[in-house]
């Protein structure tokens, strides 16, 4: 049995051929960008940080940042063993499904999809907030977040309609933006010596600092803040030699975004001081500005105007991570469809070989996921924002999870790879972290989305039942197929 057999279209001849997505459109590059959008990372710093250095380990975050990104390198090694074999906008749900069956792959598929749309609409919730803040300030016309949230997904589903290359353009302006200011500040800051303590090396690397505090609530938000590095896979029919430039595009998403989390988070502590950085995240913690713990050591190093540029780039950090999320979740759909687990009509592409109607469809499960908070009258950050990446996270830890024994179960299987490290210990071992992350997660779940206990159980309660949902419909679609082809 060699590749081109286990690709989806060889292994599974009953599979429609609706339609591909547009060939040969993304680089290494390309798909870096929308990995990088999706981990948002200037909202990454600005919304984990604060709370991982107050709640955490204080001094110590940094170094979780280094464990999760260890973590993540590890599952990423299995991840890109499947991915040389296996090559389908569904990523996960085919991943999942080559290893431990199709109904369980299928039901992974709801997971995903539920982690991505509900991701999608958590970064509305902060995203309306922060552009109606901005647009009041400067202009004086004050309109309700779900407003401006309404009308950017009229935007993103415009954007997602004009093609995979029109994203990443966009994506690679608004990424490079927030990249290069965080860059420079914790360049700056390290080349001239640090702050008033010094560098601090010891006090937020060594064992002792790593282990200090509540280590665990560190290591979750830095996990967190990984969240859709997965995204190379799913662009691995849009990519280039796709079997080298998926590999290499994951690779690189995780060591550089795990270099910069660490590096960014080392010198907001050194600008402060480790003595003093987990009393001044606290404090901003307490006065509702979580970000300014953030935005004042950089505000006081380059100047004034950063304080009202760092607004405009949380937000379009967000914009870009909701770009990111929509074409993730419409390809999700699009694959489903042509794999007649959901109506085939999803399969339908626009002249730009785009997945319209999968667009479309998105679009609408963000409003139906947006709306009810908005005519509930709740706080899109303290609810919205807060409830549903929680919630996110830990779905897509799962699909982590099942992924790396997938991995395992395929290749002990197929025997299509000899490379022990690579199709057996180097997976083992991330699904090992993976599950210990999970169980950080869900001891620390009402620290992470900032709610009370019952809340916490309700949405927690949503992932097995999605699953579970997501496994039945798989069962009666497989039977509805079948009788459908005699």
């Amino acid at each position: 049995m060699d590749s081109q057999t286990v690709s989806r279209h060889a292994t599974e001849p009953d599979a429609p051929t609706a339609g591909t997505l547009k060939p040969n459109a993304l680089g290494v590059v390309g798909i870096l960008f929308f990995v990088l959008s999706a981990q948002a990372p200037l909202t990454g710093i600005a919304g984990a940080a604060p709370i991982a250095v107050a709640l955490g380990n204080g001094p110590g975050v940094p170094a979780a940042y280094l464990v999760a990104g260890l973590v993540i390198l590890l599952f990423s090694v299995g991840f890109v063993a499947m991915g040389r074999h296996v090559v389908d906008a569904g990523a996960f749900y085919t991943y999942i499904g080559k290893g431990l069956g199709r109904t369980t792959g299928t039901g992974s598929a709801g997971l995903a999809l539920f982690a991505y749309c509900t991701i999608q609409a958590a970064m509305y919730g902060l995203y309306g907030a922060i552009v109606s803040g901005l647009v009041a300030t400067h202009t004086g016309l004050d309109l309700p977040w779900w407003v401006w949230t309404l009308a950017t997904m009229a935007v993103v589903q415009a954007l997602g309609a004009a093609g995979v290359e029109m994203g990443a353009k966009v994506l690679a302006v608004f990424v490079l933006a927030e990249f290069s200011i965080l860059s420079v500040f914790a360049l700056v800051t390290l080349f001239k010596g640090g702050g008033p303590e010094g560098l601090g090396l010891a006090d937020s690397f060594s064992p002792s600092a790593a282990l200090d505090g509540a280590p665990g609530v560190a290591v979750m938000f830095a996990v967190a803040s990984m969240f859709g590095f997965e995204a190379t896979a799913i662009y691995g029919e849009e990519a280039r030699e796709p079997r080298k430039t998926v590999p290499r595009a994951t690779y690189l998403a995780v060591v550089v975004v795990t270099g910069f989390f660490a590096l960014v988070s080392w010198m907001l502590i050194s600008s402060y001081g480790a003595s003093k950085a987990t009393a001044a995240a606290g404090k901003a913690l307490e006065s509702g500005d979580g970000a300014g713990f953030v935005f004042a050591p950089i505000a006081a190093d380059f100047g004034g105007w950063v304080g009202d540029v760092l607004p405009v780039l949380l937000a379009t950090s967000l914009f870009a991570g909701i770009l990111t999320f929509h074409n993730s979740a419409n390809r999700y759909l699009f694959s489903l469809g042509r794999d007649r687990l959901l109506p085939l009509r999803l399969c339908r592409l626009n002249r730009r070989h785009a997945p319209w109607t999968a667009g479309c469809v998105q679009t609408v499960l963000a409003v139906l996921l947006v709306v009810p908070f908005a005519l509930a009258g709740k706080d899109p950050v303290l609810t919205l924002f807060s409830w549903f990446s929680g919630v996110a996270v830990l779905a897509m830890m799962l699909l982590y999870l099942l992924t790396s024994v997938s991995v395992v179960v395929f290749f002990r299987r197929a025997r299509l790879d000899a490379r022990l490290w690579n199709t057996l210990i180097a997976p083992a071992l991330g699904a090992l972290g993976i599950a210990g992350a999970i169980w950080l997660i869900l001891a620390n779940f009402t620290t992470l989305i900032g709610g009370e206990r019952t809340t916490a159980l309700w949405l927690t309660l949503s992932v097995p039942v999605v699953m579970a949902l997501g496994l039945v419909a798989a069962r009666v679609r497989g039977r509805a197929v079948a009788a459908a082809d005699g």
